[in-house]
């Protein structure tokens, strides 16, 4: 992958930082060469200031880098796509992005939930629940998933709502379990529910 920044008289092209998890466009800066260089090296991304005329590493002051997860290029060779973990509020003015949004999305933390099952999945059993199942083989997935379907539809018929949030919740996660024991994401599911909204 290699940027072409001749494509500009300042050889600078721009640089959409996204958040990884979110999807959240944060900012946008510019790199030369050499910035994009650092960025790699460092894995956090930095930047060609224009106002200051030198390098800048997004973060340097204020503590709050943007630590990078993975680098794409467009089609055209001259603009960059980063995917980055934001440490703390990007904007100077504090907030979460630089168009003033917050930096959320409820359903991001699944995806984060996926990769922290896929971690744990070769861990020690003997410290991990999760690794554990895994031990144990499918049929004990997938009946500890039937146990939780069940221990949640006994708490829909109740008015307990946080007892059915919980059950839920417990649910879910174990289905996770069951998805990559079965070599699957959630986003095959999700792909699976779209081909069927035609």
């Amino acid at each position: 992958m290699k940027p072409d920044f001749s494509k500009t008289p300042n050889q600078l092209i721009p640089a959409i930082i996204q958040d990884a998890n979110t999807k959240k466009v944060l900012m946008l800066g510019y790199m030369n060469a050499e910035a994009f260089e650092t960025t790699q090296k460092l894995q956090k991304v930095t930047f060609y200031s224009r106002s200051k005329k030198r390098l800048w590493t997004k973060g340097e002051k204020s503590g709050h880098f943007l630590n990078v997860k993975s680098i794409h290029l467009d089609c055209d060779q001259d603009t960059l796509l980063i995917y980055a973990k934001p440490e703390g509020p990007i904007c100077h003015t504090g907030s979460d992005t630089c168009w003033g949004e917050e930096n959320t999305n409820a359903l991001s933390f699944l995806n984060e939930l996926e990769h922290i099952i896929e971690q744990r999945k070769a861990a020690d059993a003997s410290g991990s629940y999760v690794a554990s199942l895994f031990r144990k083989g499918i049929n004990k997935i997938a009946q500890k998933v039937g146990e939780e379907a069940v221990e949640t539809v006994i708490e829909a018929k109740d008015t307990n709502d946080q007892l059915f949030l919980d059950e839920s919740a417990d649910l879910l996660f174990h289905y996770l379990i069951l998805l990559q024991a079965k070599g699957f994401k959630l986003n095959d599911v999700v792909k699976t529910l779209a081909s069927r909204n035609t």
